[in-house]
């Protein structure tokens, strides 16, 4: 389409490319070599989150440039910038972990400013690990300009001695090695064939987990989070990402028209059909905070609760999701949803088509076993719950994906920091029977609200993992298997039950009813409570201070804004 076709009366992009008080700004878009039909034509930002700090992010250039070509052929200028990624699996198990969920704001926050300080139309986002994925789907409804979220693919699996292996396998051999199940060598021999290949980690961890959520919400393209990093195809996707989103602008389809209420009910229950990352109960509801929609992780855990698991992902399952990919991908998990009954099929789409007419000619696979239908799920309930009692009023949540006992009652053993509890375990201090409390690491009191992955890989690679529960305020990675429960809320920071514990107080946790308690009499809570004062963390001053300020309950996503109830305007209709 030429730009003479293009009325930007209504576009923000007029403010730097229209009329003679723009002539400074259209001297810059010379200066980059833009013609003048490119200058008049609607200006496209497609953002990724490319960097060199690990295999998720490193495919992206390539696959931004796709986009841009897509973009181009359908008439639009695109503009291409990148933002931060902190990535989990290197942030894991040490201090740096405590930027990880903070990144989650500054992504969103940074394509914010950029969209808005440029005056951009639209928005292609391309996202490769944890964070940037929902950081990247907030941001877009935000901003509600006309989107298209795409994930940059799974890393293909490794090889070792004859199976196939990812990056937890890595994580659990740190604990074979510790009990010395695996040599040196062994050891050293894993990590250097877990990953071969650029790509988030292959289980329906996080990053896999919100990649199914952006296809089942509506805001990525049918079939785009499938395809594992390497392949061609991904740029084919990124392709028509770019071409869908200009049609987008032509049919001033915006993101808050997509994520609705019932398009959230869609997310949660593909995380609960997959086993997928507790980490959803997290950023679901910060997704619904930026549409001004309550949906938090009660609302969340509801959806899991009554959604069959069918999909036999790792880490609770066999497979990973370049197995998921080759039987048919997530189109596959959302039509069983969607004839049993478990889906809103009429929910609007970056195609501009609903959910139930993107998935009109999908075939359920004969002669696989990574997906189950809906008639023989793996269990009649999803693969994450979530859990209240005098320990969590505000809720917690556990992934019981291929466990088998879901009740456990046992004996606290408290520590106030995550590397007490890895020592702990690395030292074999823990006994059968314990509830190791991970506290102090909430949102606030962390800050950051790090992951314990490092910790419960440890715990499995002992021959611990089913043995033991553990319980915090902090997170756990979408790796996690087992008994572990996290989000407590309140976090211990700001006084809630988890700061009450003592070493040797029972502590009861049924997954099958959804309660976590504290057997502890209230007369001696209340004693504790009164003497209980606030442990102050050691991030004083910059970005983790500014964090600890702004940050809200996990319950509500642990949001740092007030969100779009109280909008006077949104960025598209400046």
């Amino acid at each position: 389409m030429s730009s003479s076709k293009w009325d930007k009366t209504k576009l923000v992009s007029r403010y730097v490319t229209e009329g003679p008080k723009s002539a400074p700004h259209r001297a810059y878009y010379y200066a980059m070599g833009m013609t003048e039909e490119q200058i008049h034509q609607p200006l496209v930002g497609v953002a990724t989150c490319w960097n060199e700090a690990a295999p998720c992010n490193i495919a992206l250039s390539r696959q931004a440039k796709a986009a841009k070509i897509g973009v181009s052929e359908a008439g639009a200028t695109p503009r291409e910038f990148t933002t931060i990624t902190v990535t989990d699996g290197i942030a894991m198990g040490h201090e740096g972990m405590r930027s990880s969920l903070v990144s989650r704001e500054v992504i969103a926050d940074s394509v914010e400013l950029t969209m808005r300080g440029h005056c951009y139309d639209a928005l292609v986002g391309i996202a490769g690990c944890d964070k940037s994925l929902p950081g990247m789907m907030m941001v877009m409804v935000r901003l509600n300009v006309p989107s298209v979220f795409m994930y940059g693919g799974s890393i293909l699996p490794g090889r070792f001695k004859d199976r196939d292996v990812t990056i937890i396998d890595v994580f659990e051999g740190v604990g074979k090695h510790a009990t010395g199940e695996y040599s040196d060598e062994e050891l050293k021999e894993l990590e250097c064939v877990a990953c071969p290949s650029a790509g988030a980690c292959g289980g329906q961890f996080t990053a896999n987990t919100m990649a199914c959520v952006s296809e089942a919400m509506g805001l990525a393209l049918p079939g785009s989070a499938g395809a594992p990093a390497p392949y061609e195809s991904r740029d084919e996707y990124a392709i028509a990402s770019g071409q869908a989103v200009v049609e987008l602008i032509r049919k001033n389809i915006r993101p808050r028209d997509i994520v609705t209420r019932k398009s959230l009910e869609n997310a949660a229950a593909v995380v609960a059909a997959t086993g997928g990352s507790t980490n959803a109960a997290l950023h679901l509801p910060a997704i619904a905070h930026e549409a001004g929609i309550d949906f938090d992780l009660h609302d969340v855990a509801e959806i899991f609760k009554r959604t069959p698991y069918i999909a036999d992902l790792k880490p609770g399952g066999r497979y990973v999701a370049k197995d998921m990919f080759e039987v048919g991908g997530v189109s596959v998990v959302l039509k069983e949803l969607l004839k049993g009954g478990y889906l809103h099929g009429d929910c609007l789409t970056v195609t501009g088509k609903t959910l139930a007419q993107n998935l009109e000619h999908v075939e359920f696979p004969a002669d696989q076993d990574v997906i189950r239908p809906i008639t023989n799920p793996l269990s009649p309930t999803g693969g994450v719950v979530g859990l209240t009692g005098n320990l969590a009023p505000e809720g917690a949540i556990v992934k019981v994906a291929g466990m088998k006992n879901l009740v456990f009652e046992g004996t606290a053993r408290v520590f106030d920091c995550e590397e007490d509890c890895f020592n702990a375990i690395q030292a074999k201090q823990i006994a059968e029977g314990d509830v190791l409390v991970i506290r102090y690491e909430g949102p606030k009191g962390g800050p950051g609200m790090r992951e314990m992955l490092s910790t419960t890989a440890a715990l499995y690679g002992q021959g611990m993992g089913d043995k033991v529960a553990l319980i915090t305020d902090g997170r756990f990675s979408g790796g996690t298997r087992g008994f572990c429960i996290g989000h407590l809320s309140p976090e211990a920071a700001v006084g809630g039950p988890v700061a009450l514990i003592n070493n040797g107080d029972r502590i009861r946790i049924d997954a099958e009813k959804g309660t976590i308690d504290l057997l502890v009499d209230e007369g001696e809570l209340s004693a504790r409570r009164a003497k209980w004062r606030p442990k102050q963390h050691n991030y004083q001053s910059g970005a983790l201070w500014k964090y600890a300020q702004l940050v809200g309950s996990a319950q509500k996503g642990a949001v740092t804004h007030p969100g779009a109830k109280f909008e006077t305007h949104t960025f598209v209709d400046l």
